[in-house]
């Protein structure tokens, strides 16, 4: 619990340094990135030691089948998803927190009839990780 609450505060000062309009706070619950066509994001914070992005699945859309390109953990802010992880289907809802390790094959699926959004954090940046 205390990994999850200094993580949280990285979070949030990570947010605040990075938003260029000069207001300290997002909600990344207001105006999440939908799209019709494919998953929609956006990058939250893009550093050295740190890469944030958010997703936005409609029923029926999926992150394609990659690699993990560094360490990820998602945080599900709202709806239900299913992550493949090596063939292994993890059922994610909002709330929950998920680890998944470098060069692990995933996908990530909205099978539900709800739309679902979901923090992306991965650390360090993959720009800093070896191939």
């Amino acid at each position: 619990m205390k990994f999850l609450a200094m993580l949280c505060a990285i979070m949030c000062m990570s947010i605040s340094a990075q938003t260029s309009d000069g207001d300290n706070i997002q909600n990344l619950l207001v105006a999440p990135p939908y799209s019709d066509t494919i998953m929609g994001k956006k990058t939250l914070v893009d550093q050295t030691y740190l890469l944030m992005m958010q997703v936005a699945l409609k029923p029926g859309q999926m992150v394609p089948q990659h690699m993990a390109n560094s360490h990820v953990h998602i945080i599900v802010l709202e709806g239900n998803v299913i992550i493949d992880l090596a063939g292994k289907d993890i059922p994610a809802k909002k709330g929950d927190f998920v680890a998944i390790a470098f060069k692990t094959p995933m996908n990530i699926k909205n099978m539900s009839k709800e739309k679902a959004t979901f923090v992306i954090i991965k650390s360090p940046n993959p720009s800093q990780m070896e191939k």
